[in-house]
């Protein structure tokens, strides 16, 4: 049994996460404080300054700083939504073009990610997070003097190209601080708000346009970027620690810890240092050929003075090279069409947006005219069905999804596979496509408005939780390249949004909602049903996909444990 367990876990993606023997014949393996039988994977260096050993506190700060920043630029991208029939009215541009803008701004988001992502994986997070936000505000301040389409193409390319490292840095955060068995439930927390925050800004919208005029809601978004900027600045911390490459999951011979270093990671534990009592009870491992190795720090970057805190990127010894750095906007490329798994969660996260895309895209227009004829703030608030929705999402691809995950691992000898977490799109496909049916149909046959604010929130809960299962399963699979695997995820992903968002005006206009709509449902859920392709042969699929991910490995410029 433990040479075959052992075997399985050379495969990527496949963990001893739950310590059912509670083996104490390597007293090196370190244990979640909550849940100790729970291995941490990846094992933490013995550097107290390693992000893995911080405390929750800091923690908390440090990944709070990434959801502000997907907040704040979030709504500044999304603010449109809600008036978009008054910008046709003031300007005259088409809701056709405001639309295909936008979708322009999410095929940029894609092949920006490319140019971000090495910056930010070489020389910090710190840096590309406060320029990018604070380059969101002056193009802000020039959407609300739009007055052409070219004009309005032309900035959302821009914000675009800019504010990109909302798809993909914050998830980068999120691996820099936690560990398998909880990485979920942030992720969670981070697709909420990513979709949380597009909720938001329309509601807000409608309101500010009905008092000040849709170019004032615009300003809006600049001076929310702009506070965002200041409270980042004081209270974003560097991130970023190079350490030695070793699989997530795989064995290495284990290292004394120094004084100073955690030996558990509570939540609920302001100091997470363990006293000798509990070093002794929380320090069982897993056998020596299933855990994870505490890994040697190349360079600890955080104990840089007052000067060193505030600066924007901080000389890094052991840090990539530039030519390094060049090599990564090319790989997640190369990457989607070597490793299924990507290509597949890029794929779940897609379809996902496009729903986004399509609620975003006719809510307006449908909503403004007979019988409902709302105003724009009315417009904003049936966005509050969507907020309730995600919110649940939430819960239901994190910390389900976790303990779900978790629950299975306890019962197939501690081991968890990176499928496990898929199992809660079981129901998000189900309800999702519901959503669809229930929103277009009934709008069709002018359905009361709270049927139709029920059906965005179902539409929304489907969708928060196949982008955040998608993400979370991408980095599952192949965490130590996750860095730029996650940009192969968004690549896809904006593809598929960016057709769907030049596509929805016709197809709804030229086929009726109700047709649109029931066949956008059916293409929901035989889209999401995937994911039963992948319970049956994942680990297959990622057994074949080792010889690809260990030269991917090999050439890795940057080890993302």
């Amino acid at each position: 049994m433990a040479s075959t367990q052992s075997g399985e876990l050379q495969i990527p993606g496949t963990v001893y996460l739950v310590d059912v023997a509670q083996d104490e014949s390597n007293i090196h393996a370190r244990h979640d404080g909550s849940h100790q039988d729970i291995v941490l994977v990846p094992q933490p260096s013995s550097d107290p300054e390693d992000p893995l050993n911080w405390t929750y506190r800091r923690k908390l700060l440090a990944v709070s700083m990434g959801y502000l920043y997907v907040l704040g630029t979030g709504i500044a991208t999304s603010l449109q939504y809600s008036v978009l029939a008054n910008i046709t009215a003031d300007t005259g541009i088409s809701t056709a073009d405001l639309v295909q803008g936008t979708g322009l701004m999410f095929l940029f988001f894609r092949w920006a990610c490319l140019i971000w992502q090495p910056i930010a994986l070489t020389y910090g997070r710190r840096g590309v997070y406060l320029i990018t936000m604070f380059l969101t505000i002056p193009i802000m301040v020039w959407t609300a003097y739009s007055s052409s389409s070219g004009e309005w193409a032309a900035h959302r390319v821009l914000i675009g190209i800019i504010v990109s490292p909302i798809e993909s840095l914050c998830e980068v955060t999120i691996f820099d601080l936690f560990f398998a068995h909880n990485r979920g439930t942030y992720m969670g927390l981070y697709v909420f708000v990513l979709f949380g925050s597009n909720f938001l800004a329309p509601l807000v919208a409608g309101w500010f346009n009905d008092a000040y005029g849709w170019r004032w809601t615009m300003h809006f978004g600049a001076i929310v970027c702009a506070v965002c900027f200041v409270i980042m600045f004081f209270f974003l911390e560097e991130t970023i620690y190079f350490r030695e490459r070793s699989i997530e999951g795989q064995a290495a011979p284990p290292q004394p810890l120094v004084p100073g270093a955690s030996t558990t990671n509570n939540p609920g534990s302001e100091t997470p240092t363990a006293t000798a009592k509990d070093e002794k009870s929380n320090s069982r491992p897993a056998s020596s050929s299933t855990s994870s190795s505490p890994n040697r720090a190349i360079c600890p970057p955080h104990s840089q003075g007052l000067l060193g805190k505030y600066a924007l990127f901080r000389p890094l010894p052991g840090r990539p090279s530039n030519r390094d750095m060049l090599r990564m906007l090319y790989r997640p490329i190369l990457m989607i069409f070597r490793l299924p798994t990507v290509a597949w969660s890029g794929f779940l996260y897609g379809i996902n947006l496009a729903w986004y895309n399509v609620l975003n895209g006719t809510v307006s227009p449908v909503l403004t005219r007979a019988p409902y004829n709302w105003s724009a703030a009315l417009v904003g608030c049936v966005y509050a069905g969507p907020i309730v929705g995600a919110a649940i999402a939430c819960l239901w691809s994190g910390k389900v999804a976790d303990w779900v995950a978790i629950r299975l691992a306890r019962r197939h000898h501690g081991v968890r596979e990176a499928e496990y977490r898929l199992w809660v799109l079981a129901v998000s496909g189900v309800v999702s496509s519901g959503g669809l049916i229930l929103w277009g149909v009934g709008a069709y046959h002018d359905l009361p408005w709270i049927g139709l604010v029920f059906g965005l929130g179902m539409l929304t809960f489907g969708v928060v939780t196949g982008g955040s299962i998608a993400v979370s399963y991408n980095v599952d699979c192949f965490k130590e390249i996750a860095g730029e695997t996650t940009v192969s995820v968004m690549i896809i992903r904006n593809t598929i949004g960016f057709g769907f968002s030049y596509g929805i005006t016709p197809w709804w206009t030229n086929t009726g909602l109700q047709n649109c709509f029931i066949a956008a449902a059916m293409i929901s859920i035989a889209c999401t049903a995937t994911f039963f392709v992948f319970i049956l042969f994942g680990k297959r699929i990622r057994r074949w996909s080792i010889p690809a991910y260990q030269g991917f490995i090999a050439t890795t410029v940057v080890s993302q444990e």
